[in-house]
């Protein structure tokens, strides 16, 4: 009921101060910024963790190499003459090891399954399983009933595996394949396999694919249609088909690398690789106490229209796609610190892409502008053009970047495209491993991703603001009462589970060189992370420990079959799975939940810690992942 005490003119005013306050609080919910809190990829050169990529870049590895003998043999179609028939330009390209390797029993898959199931459909549910365990998110606790809406975003291009099969006799077609082939199933058999009931389509953008991906899947977190969002691509080569047709188009460089902004860039380098990210909304992430490794403030895609030509690039949507990127950032271009380019090395696609960024940023220098020069940088140059993934390798580079406050070099760079007019523009190419660039405010970084089909996408990352993490957040909460005596020395316990026995020892081998190269790793966030993290499988191994050195003992003596007091074991077949949370709140002793977890009842591990740890000391990390016991299932 209005107030009749109020004057018409001031109920009127009230009601407009709030109508604005819904507008305020709308505006703030369409602008949140999305947080990656995990990350998982498979690229050349052994990069299959994002620890490695970061790795082969400080090392300023070339990961291309010829093509190997289990897609074709290279002399039977290699010439010089990118015009010969039925003929490539190129011997190289970025491959991934092991194409046919694959955890068919963990994905709970058949023999004959598999066997009809595309490598980029293998390759997404390993980087989905990964990405969620390196976010320190339990898989297996993500279905609907745990009142979690988990959407999944797929970027995924290639047929080659269609193809083949397509090419079989009409007697060898068996009913898995159309699920093991098409797109849509590859993101839906990903939802399938984690239980979960969000938005899950698969992208075909071409080369924009993964970060248009990402972009749908930060509009989603935004909209409220889910909770958590897997975002990513894949991008696997297996016949010779695509680059064929490459080299007739004159878009293949022909030693197979990316010579990104050099003079010499003749044409693109194929690569092959996957990478997914787990994003949640920013509030979000923060209230549950995830590890943000960076946050996208904004992003955009658009397309070139009617262009010079249906593949050729378009410097005004490429310059209209970053400045609508940087508008819903809300940031201006000399925030901006380091672009992560499209960069596919192109003696067309190059001038074009530093065009437009000379456009957008280059109005940002001058007195009032930019402070520093904007660092340029290509993945492309280590790994080649993984085209539908490409935009993924961008991404984690650019979040890797940032944490480590370093910026990589740019490889095959011995003389910048006479094409572009470098000194006009504010852009450093590196040569060498960079510092992060002096500047006010938090480092900032933008990556691009350019489809040959005309579709372009940006987004814009940021470092985390570490004051965000507030007191109220589940970190920073108080134990609750039936902790262990004060006096009493403090135990920690480390679940540790798998599906099969030699997985279960070979995670403990992860554990134990992860724990070695990083000794200082607080015990109890590492067995906090074990616990609330992971799915508990029936194979299952307790160790139970007061100290850090106390635990990498323990697991070398497992690993050596010694005895070690710390250690409880578990290897039966029907764990019983009955939860018994009243028994949790009565019992005061930690080795008796360490039994009974390795005897196979579930435990409420959030539960655990708030009664048994302050919380304020239990923080995620970055843990080993399970180890797939991959077999082959290929021709």
């Amino acid at each position: 009921m209005p107030d009749p005490t109020r004057s018409p003119a001031k109920r009127a005013l009230l009601a407009i101060k709030k109508l604005q306050a819904k507008v305020d609080a709308l505006e703030a919910t369409q602008h949140e910024p999305i947080a990656v809190v995990g990350m998982s990829c498979r690229f050349p050169g052994g990069a299959d963790t994002p620890t490695a990529l970061w790795q082969l870049l400080q090392r300023q590895v070339d990961a291309i190499t010829p093509v190997p003998t289990d897609r074709w043999l290279i002399d039977d179609y290699h010439h010089l003459d990118p015009d010969a028939p039925g003929k490539m330009v190129a011997r190289c390209g970025g491959f991934l090891s092991a194409l046919y390797d694959f955890d068919a029993a963990f994905f709970r898959l058949s023999p004959r399954e598999a066997l009809s199931l595309d490598p980029q459909q293998r390759l997404a549910l390993e980087l989905a399983w990964e990405a969620l365990e390196r976010a320190g998110i339990a898989p297996d606790q993500l279905t609907p009933t745990a009142g979690k809406s988990v959407g999944v975003f797929l970027g995924i291009s290639s047929i080659d595996h269609w193809q083949q099969q397509l090419a079989r006799s009409p007697e060898a077609i068996d009913a898995y394949l159309a699920t093991g082939n098409s797109h849509s199933v590859a993101a839906g058999r990903v939802s399938f396999m984690l239980g979960v009931s969000g938005p899950s389509l698969a992208v075909d953008t071409a080369c924009s694919s993964s970060l248009v991906a990402v972009h749908l899947a930060c509009q989603s977190l935004r909209q409220r249609e889910c909770e958590i969002a897997l975002a990513g691509g894949v991008n696997r080569i297996l016949t010779p088909t695509a680059s064929i047709n490459f080299s007739k188009a004159h878009m293949l460089s022909a030693d197979g690398r990316c010579r990104t902004f050099d003079q010499s860039a003749s044409g693109f380098g194929r690569a092959e690789g996957g990478g997914m990210i787990a994003l949640k909304r920013l509030s979000d992430a923060i209230a549950a106490g995830d590890r943000i490794q960076a946050v996208i403030l904004g992003s955009a895609v658009n397309h070139n229209g009617r262009s010079n030509g249906l593949t050729a690039p378009s410097k005004t949507a490429q310059q209209s796609v970053i400045q609508q990127a940087l508008s819903a950032s809300r940031l201006s271009p000399n925030q901006v610190d380091y672009i992560e380019a499209h960069g596919t090395g192109t003696a067309l696609g190059d001038p074009i892409e530093v065009g437009a960024l000379g456009a957008v940023f280059g109005e940002s220098s001058g007195e009032n502008g930019r402070s520093h020069p904007l660092v340029l940088g290509a993945v492309k140059t280590n790994l080649g053009h993984a085209e539908a993934a490409a935009g993924m390798a961008g991404l984690i580079k650019a979040v890797l970047a940032i944490q480590h406050r370093q910026i990589p070099a740019n490889l095959h760079l011995s003389q910048p495209n006479p094409a572009v007019d470098w000194d006009a523009l504010p852009l450093q190419l590196p040569k060498t491993m960079l510092p992060w660039p002096t500047a006010e405010g938090l480092p900032t970084a933008g990556v691009s991703a350019f489809g040959f089909n005309g579709t372009n996408a940006h987004l814009v990352l940021q470092a985390v603001i570490p004051a965000t993490i507030s007191a109220d957040s589940p970190s920073q909460a108080q134990p609750l009462q039936n902790s262990q005596p004060p006096s009493a020395e403090v135990s920690y316990l480390l679940p540790l589970s798998a599906r099969t026995p030699a997985a279960l020892t070979q995670l403990v081998a992860r554990y134990a060189q992860h724990l070695s190269a990083h000794p200082d790793l607080p015990l109890v966030d590492v067995c906090f992370t074990a616990s609330v993290g992971r799915s508990h499988f029936t194979h299952r191994l307790a160790l139970l420990v007061t100290t850090s050195t106390a635990l990498r003992q323990a697991l070398i003596d497992v690993l050596a079959g010694r005895p070690n007091p710390a250690c409880i074991r578990y290897d039966g077949e029907s764990p019983n799975t009955s939860t018994s949370k009243d028994n949790v709140i009565s019992q005061s002793s930690i080795a008796h939940w360490a039994s009974r977890y390795t005897q196979g009842e579930t435990i409420d591990w959030t539960d655990f810690y708030q009664r048994f740890f302050p919380k304020k000391h239990c923080q995620k990390q970055d843990l080993p992942t399970y180890p797939f016991q991959r077999e082959y299932y290929g021709p």
